[in-house]
């Protein structure tokens, strides 16, 4: 699923209510040729919600005479209940889809999207999109991502860096780190005086987050490829991963991170950062826009220093059920979302647009973000997240992080513990 997990926000975010968009001349009774039901579970002040609006707002005015029955959804809704949902008559046209083996691909292969290849191809999307974004959006015959018919179409990325408190950093005369060792003298400068420099969460997904760009420091793409597309069996007691790990351990032990931090949410992780009591953070860019409208203190980011592999992908998916009595007007909405106009919206409303022009971003902290995320995947340095290789991995990780924050367990013990059911989850897959 998405990764551990950018959801958590918006879960408290999403809301079960519902809203009907009708264009001029709809009716209730209209037939179904003349409808698009569209659902997605974006919170509504998101940088996403505001851009698909517009969307809708642009179809309406290409389609007179369709009526656009949108409906915001709860996430878990969706995720708890996509087959049963897209199997059925009162299912969606185009609905947001997390990406993913477990979520998307195993949709793909009972048979329950439809293949978008064709449309990719003709409309250009797959020209607009580079091979990092394409990795999520594609899918074999066992629904393993990275190769294969494209089965749905993202049109925002995400990716994991550092926030800083700039404030925080003059008031200790704490330079911005560029490399791995800059920022582990940072940190140490401030525990020195007292502050514990690098806020986490262990009962939900920044942990995990943390564990995977420390393991990502001294990873290359073919650990990426092993890890998340099963290309070669991998090694949880060498390697990138045990290294992540005793690092992690290190950070704990050096008082980078609080053991108290093991029982902490990322709801708690955020707020500490906005009320000024952290000075850095490791998450994603779906707090970026929270960050613009809450933070009172002096803020920034920077990519994790050193790393030329960054958690992150794509966004979501854009997917069109099998069962969808209007194919063709759910590509146009796709189309029309990664139209300059509404990638702009989503980049200056604190989003990352798949194909946005920086040039186009007002904000310099925004034109930065979408910068970075640029470089990243033109460099092919997007690796994912490190609970999407197979089903459940989630909570797994979680527990195993949990106990490497509060040292109840040792780093090799937290390795054995979390590869078994990595590497069952994999045989799983292999079997189909």
């Amino acid at each position: 699923m998405r990764r551990l997990r950018t959801l958590a926000a918006m879960v408290a975010l999403a809301t079960l209510t519902a809203g009907t968009l009708t264009a001029c001349g709809g009716d209730d009774d209209a037939g179904d040729a003349n409808v698009l039901k569209l659902w997605h579970y974006e919170g509504e002040n998101s940088a996403m919600s505001i851009a698909w609006d517009r969307a809708i707002e642009v179809f309406k005015d290409e389609h007179p005479g369709v009526e656009v029955r949108f409906e915001r959804k709860a996430f878990e809704q969706i995720q708890q209940n996509a087959a049963m949902i897209i199997n059925s008559s009162e299912g969606p046209d185009v609905m947001e889809y997390n990406k993913g083996n477990a979520t998307s691909g195993l949709l793909s292969k009972q048979g329950l999207l439809t293949d978008l290849t064709a449309e990719a191809t003709e409309r250009g999307w797959d020209k607009a999109l580079s091979p990092s974004l394409q990795t999520t959006a594609r899918y074999d015959d066992k629904g393993v991502m990275g190769s294969g018919n494209w089965y749905g179409v993202p049109n925002y990325g995400e990716y994991v860096m550092v926030y800083y408190n700039k404030d925080l950093f003059a008031e200790h005369q704490v330079a911005v780190p560029t490399t791995l060792a800059e920022l582990t003298a940072a940190m140490d400068t401030f525990v020195a005086k007292g502050i514990v420099p690098l806020g986490t969460a262990g009962a939900e997904y920044p942990a995990g987050q943390l564990f995977y760009q420390l393991a990502l420091a001294g990873a290359d793409r073919s650990f990426v490829d092993d890890y998340q597309l099963y290309r070669n069996p991998v090694d949880f007691g060498s390697g990138p991963l045990r290294d992540g790990a005793q690092t992690f351990a290190d950070w704990v032990r050096k008082g980078y991170v609080a053991k108290d931090s093991a029982s902490a949410k990322a709801e708690d992780m955020g707020t500490a950062f906005i009320a000024g009591k952290t000075p850095m953070i490791v998450s994603g860019s779906w707090w970026f826009g929270r960050f613009a409208t809450e933070m009172k203190a002096d803020w920034d980011t920077f990519l994790f220093p050193g790393n030329t592999l960054h958690a992150g992908s794509s966004g979501n998916l854009w997917v069109v059920p099998a069962t969808s009595k209007a194919k063709d007007l759910a590509y146009d909405f796709i189309d029309i979302t990664m139209r300059p106009e509404i990638q702009a919206l989503i980049g200056n409303n604190g989003g990352v647009p798949v194909a946005g022009d920086p040039a186009t971003i007002t904000d310099a902290r925004g034109r930065k973000l979408v910068e970075s995320f640029n470089a990243v995947s033109a460099a092919d340095g997007l690796a994912f997240y490190p609970d999407w290789p197979v089903p459940g991995y989630y909570d797994v990780l979680v527990s195993g992080f949990q106990s490497l924050i509060n040292q109840s367990k040792s780093p090799a013990e937290v390795l054995d513990a979390i590869a078994k059911p990595y590497a069952e989850g994999v045989a799983e897959i292999r079997r189909g």
